[in-house]
């Protein structure tokens, strides 16, 4: 359930989420890097003892098979991948070892996944992540740093931020390109990775042009944006207004009488006064300062491209 204090404290102080929706897998033995290298988006042979990255996993047709954290954490590398998909992955990944001196395992039990906003600190478990928050694995039942926050109240932060979910934003369906994490995700000098031939073709051949990318969009018609010097809404006024969030996934976007694009992710803003979400448009319309339309079950709502 949303908490506002604890939408403060991530904005403020500093809190701590527990990332119920992430699995743990862990990678060892000698070849490890070299072995997930040749599979994944970004740079892991790069990654010395304590530092991490952001990638993702694709099919030959450079679609995205999961997301995931990389953290090398002698002598393995963890990986966190959304909940659902950590035992079918690794099965996956396990039936891709063939010669090479790896082991995949699911740590899901054993170690847990968060992710800290709050005043940065020294860490060998952590690496950043989108925004202002950092993701640290810690073993099961150990405290987090900083006073815990529940996953709902994040999804706000999250979704204010413009980070795309993997299985709400971001599916089997998706390049990277068209979720626009290409600049966090993708390495363009590492060596060979599966589907890295459609993503250098519509990269450096197709000048990154994809039929549809993820935006930010923020609802017209609010008040003026708290926060900053001006206080958040109080707990009532919130209510009031996440009482009156009439969107969901899957509602439409139109462009007058063109439909363009879909919300994937939507939430009321209390620093912003306003719903904001994430959602996918046709590329001719995805500028900065774009007025569209965004309908759900007949209702509509003016918005502009964030």
């Amino acid at each position: 359930m949303f908490s506002l204090d604890g939408y403060r404290a991530l904005r403020t102080s500093g809190g701590a989420v527990r990332r119920v929706d992430r699995g743990v897998l862990a990678v060892a033995g000698r070849d490890r890097a070299a072995w997930l290298q040749g599979l994944v988006t970004n740079d892991v042979e790069a990654l010395g003892e304590g530092q991490g990255c952001y990638a993702a996993y694709l099919t030959p047709q450079g679609r995205m098979i999961t997301d995931m954290n990389i953290l090398a954490r002698r002598p393995r590398l963890l990986l966190d991948v959304p909940a659902p998909l950590a035992a079918s992955l690794r099965d996956r990944l396990d039936g891709l070892i063939f010669t090479e001196d790896a082991q995949v395992t699911d740590e899901s039990a054993s170690l847990s996944v968060w992710t800290v906003f709050g005043p940065a600190k020294e860490s060998g478990s952590g690496l950043r992540a989108p925004g202002s928050g950092t993701t640290v694995f810690a073993d099961r039942g150990q405290p987090p740093p900083f006073p815990e926050v529940d996953l709902d109240t994040y999804e706000v932060v999250r979704i204010e931020d413009g980070v795309p979910k993997f299985l709400v934003d971001m599916n089997e369906d998706t390049i990277p390109l068209e979720a626009g994490i290409e600049d966090r995700a993708i390495s363009f000098t590492k060596g060979c990775y599966v589907g890295q031939e459609v993503i250098v073709r519509v990269t450096h051949r197709g000048g990154g042009r994809v039929a549809k990318r993820l935006v930010r969009w923020k609802a017209a018609g609010a008040g003026e944006p708290t926060g900053g010097d001006k206080p958040f809404l109080s707990a009532e006024a919130l209510g009031a207004k996440v009482e009156g969030l009439s969107l969901a996934p899957g509602a439409r976007i139109f462009s007058g009488d063109r439909d363009i694009g879909r919300v994937t992710s939507a939430a009321f803003s209390p620093a912003q006064n306003a719903i904001v979400g994430l959602g996918y448009l046709h590329r001719d319309f995805v500028d900065r300062g774009t007025e569209v339309t965004v309908v759900w079950n007949d209702a509509r709502t003016q918005a502009s491209i964030q």
